[in-house]
């Protein structure tokens, strides 16, 4: 069983090094850079490590277009703001050296937000399948929250990749305006009626089901922020969704 890792970038020159160093368990280290312009490829490069430059496909395009690129069938797709755990890693050595027994792997992801691990918020365990046999699977999802889909067996292990979020609140802002305005264009394509009903009740509603149904608050100030964030998160999609049509 040979990996190939994947990571795509673009300008992430502050987090490229530390998700590269945590791959030693893959046999190929491939970055596809969509026209960064801080270090990020030179870093990369640095590290000796593959590095294609290719032209944005959107998320789920630019993932199975890298994984196309791969020397090696299985692929571990992470994200330049990621890195495998030191448990993970150990535990990816293991099954390389049984064989694989299943089609695809999901792995819980843990969230460094604010400089604090977020245990509740509905943001763990979060799994995620990142390692997959391209011939049995793809990234699917045109705008934004892509996934891998499986055709085929799967199989799940326990340690945790890392995931290293924002680390302020205006980073927070700005990842935010980024996503909502593409979960916006996914309801517009979808042709998904937003009414006022929705506008005025469902922001309130991922509050409380934030911070109290899944237990925001035992995740301290930050668990306060991340349950608001959800709730203007709800907000500005539909507000976008409903400007846009």
């Amino acid at each position: 069983m040979k990996i190939t890792a994947t990571i795509i970038t673009l300008d992430e020159e502050r987090n490229i090094q530390r998700a590269i160093e945590s791959l030693r368990c893959c046999d190929e280290i491939l970055i596809v850079d969509s026209g960064s312009v801080d270090r990020t490829v030179e870093l990369a490069r640095n590290l000796d490590v593959r590095v294609i430059e290719a032209g944005w496909r959107g998320y789920s395009g630019q993932k199975n277009w890298a994984a196309e690129q791969a020397a090696y069938d299985w692929i571990l797709s992470l994200d330049a703001d990621e890195a495998l755990s030191e448990a993970l890693e150990a535990e990816i050595w293991n099954l390389k050296k049984k064989g694989p027994t299943y089609d695809g792997y999901t792995m819980p992801r843990l969230a460094k937000y604010l400089g604090r691990w977020i245990f509740h918020s509905g943001w763990y365990p979060d799994r995620k399948m990142r390692l997959y046999d391209r011939r049995k699977a793809k990234w699917v999802g045109d705008f934004v929250h892509e996934s891998v889909a499986v055709s085929g067996r799967v199989g799940h292990l326990q340690a945790n990749i890392l995931h290293f979020t924002c680390d302020s609140l205006s980073e927070h802002v700005k990842t935010l305006q980024r996503y909502t305005t593409l979960a916006a264009q996914e309801l517009v394509a979808g042709k998904v009626h937003i009414g006022w009903r929705r506008l005025i009740l469902d922001p309130p509603w991922t509050f409380v089901r934030t911070y109290f149904l899944k237990l925001g608050f035992l995740d301290g100030l930050e668990g306060l922020i991340i349950a608001y964030m959800a709730a203007f998160y709800t907000f500005l999609k539909y507000a976008k969704a409903r400007h846009m049509s």
